[in-house]
């Protein structure tokens, strides 16, 4: 199992990632980051997640869950240091508890409604800041990284 499982996602400020399930993301400002972090690493990501998808995201092994599937089991199978959860809401909610980190770039809009980060009710807890990283200060894009407080 990974030492460090990251929910990576881009959100609204009123803490949406996308306005419904099949939404194909174009406002998000964050891709190149994106990227850079997750490449070399897996990714898992929902079937839902997959379909916004034009192609795999190639240089990183692409995981796809299903709702039948266990997230722990499929940590389990994962032999690298490090994997990133990129979505959608589900996912997020049943890997909940298996997060060490948490990276969210904030963007400046309010959907209203739509897809939560967190589709399901989740547990509280602390994060512990650890990082600010600059997407595009012009419009005040800014990633934050926290690490999940051991619950």
């Amino acid at each position: 199992m990974p030492r460090e499982i990251i929910l990576i996602a881009a959100v609204t400020v009123d803490g949406y990632i996308s306005r419904h399930s099949f939404e194909v993301i174009s406002w998000s400002k964050d891709l190149p980051l994106f990227k850079k972090q997750t490449m070399g690493y897996p990714i898992i990501m929902g079937s839902n997640t997959k379909k916004t998808l034009f192609s795999e995201l190639k240089g990183r092994k692409n995981i796809i869950f299903h709702r039948k599937n266990e997230p722990k089991k499929i940590l389990e199978e994962i032999s690298s240091s490090r994997c990133y959860i990129i979505g959608g809401g589900q996912t997020f909610s049943r890997f909940y508890k298996f997060l060490t980190h948490i990276f969210i770039t904030p963007h400046p809009y309010i959907f209203g409604k739509g897809v939560k980060l967190f589709s399901n009710k989740v547990e509280e807890s602390e994060l512990i800041f650890q990082k600010l990283i600059e997407v595009n200060s012009e419009k005040g894009i800014f990633q934050y990284q926290y690490k999940v407080r051991n619950r």
